[in-house]
């Protein structure tokens, strides 16, 4: 169930109950794609750096180990020894991503695996069983991620069988969370709208998949070619035609720009690999810009990261210091700066929550967007 708690402007500052725990939002989701934060980051460093929902995919972890072995081992959040809430995707946007390994018709997509080569299946329904097997505590809807430059006729065609898939969906997640073996027989369904850059199309589908009354709904296929700009007018069009009192989420977005200026069109869940991928190559976040450690300038800088930061590297270690790991190759170095980009994303999802609890959204986000400039520049 989604409380909604307060708005400001657009903003929302709402509470998602689980089965997992309460998500209090908006939430950045912290990218774990193999049931891992890449940058050798364990639970027990997530629950240390604030972290609400952990985001796993469901394509590669079908792959690798096979979801029939984590159900086996008993579920997901058993397997990673994560007892907090856990979002996985469906597998769709690897429709996107694996382009040149795929084929796409009525029932399903077909596969050939980028570890091995062999052939996969992938329908709503076998998303559907192979996340109920994860276990996970939110389920993504099978979709196909097009390009968001795709020409109108291509698009309206994926569109309309995605909405077909999510009927789909729904079924199939119903009939899982009904069965006695099923280890979360309370796991939620998000829905995906697609439409790419065309307002008309993304309208028309956001109001066909709010009748089906899931427990979420996410905006998909952003983020993925078009500019900043664009993205931020499809959001203008499209989430006043979600519902308020569900959650909305942002796939794969983006910068602490982009997630303030979403923040303030409506949108309260998150999720990106930016924070980690930047970490592991010495490009760490702070509020006076995005650094990067492998320059000469830090060599015999004493400084933490970010004074005042209470990171577990900020805490501890010097600019000088992580950067002579980094240089040294040392995998020291690329996790601080992946604890850190972590622990910066999840303290500014706080920041937002109390401003738009305090009415003040627009002042935070014009002083927290002044600061950063240097970065967003080249974030």
């Amino acid at each position: 169930m989604y409380e909604l708690i307060k708005q400001d402007g657009l903003a929302k500052r709402g509470r998602l109950h689980t089965v997992h725990g309460v998500v209090e939002t908006p939430v950045f989701m912290n990218v774990g794609t193999a049931a891992a934060i890449k940058g050798a980051v364990s639970t027990d460093d997530l629950r240390g750096i604030k972290t609400q929902v952990e985001l796993s995919n469901t394509y590669h972890l079908h792959v690798r180990p096979g979801d029939e072995v984590v159900k086996k081992l008993g579920g997901l959040h058993k397997f990673m020894a994560w007892d907090k809430p856990i979002l996985t995707d469906s597998g769709g946007f690897q429709v996107f991503s694996l382009a040149g390994l795929r084929r796409i018709k009525e029932e399903g997509v077909y596969f050939n695996s980028h570890i091995d080569g062999r052939k996969i299946f992938m329908d709503p329904e076998e998303s559907m069983r192979i996340q109920s097997n994860l276990a996970s505590t939110i389920a993504m809807a099978f979709d196909e991620c097009p390009s968001s430059v795709a020409d109108r006729e291509y698009m309206e065609r994926s569109v309309d069988r995605t909405a077909r898939w999510l009927v789909r969906c729904k079924d199939e997640m119903n009939r899982l969370n009904s069965l006695p073996e099923t280890i979360n027989r309370q796991q939620m369904l998000f829905g995906i709208n697609q439409g790419g850059i065309y307002e008309d199309i993304r309208i028309r589908h956001a109001q066909e998949i709010t009748e089906l009354d899931l427990d979420g709904y996410a905006v998909g296929g952003l983020a993925v070619g078009e500019s900043h700009e664009e993205m931020y007018r499809i959001l203008e069009a499209v989430v006043p035609h979600l519902p308020v009192n569900k959650p909305t989420y942002l796939m794969g977005v983006g910068t602490p720009a982009n997630i303030l200026e979403a923040v303030e069109r409506g949108v309260d869940f998150f999720d990106c690999v930016y924070p980690s991928r930047n970490g592991r190559h010495g490009h760490v976040y702070t509020n006076q810009g995005k650094l990067n450690l492998f320059n000469a300038q830090y060599e015999l800088d004493d400084s933490p990261i970010e004074e005042g930061c209470r990171c577990p590297a900020c805490r501890t270690y010097s600019r000088a210091y992580i950067r002579h790991l980094l240089k040294a190759k040392e995998m020291l170095g690329m996790r601080l700066c992946v604890l850190h980009n972590l622990y910066f994303y999840n303290t500014m999802m706080e920041e937002i929550r109390e401003a738009i609890e305090e009415g003040r959204y627009q002042e935070y986000k014009a002083k927290k967007l002044d600061g950063m400039a240097s970065s967003i520049k080249i974030s």
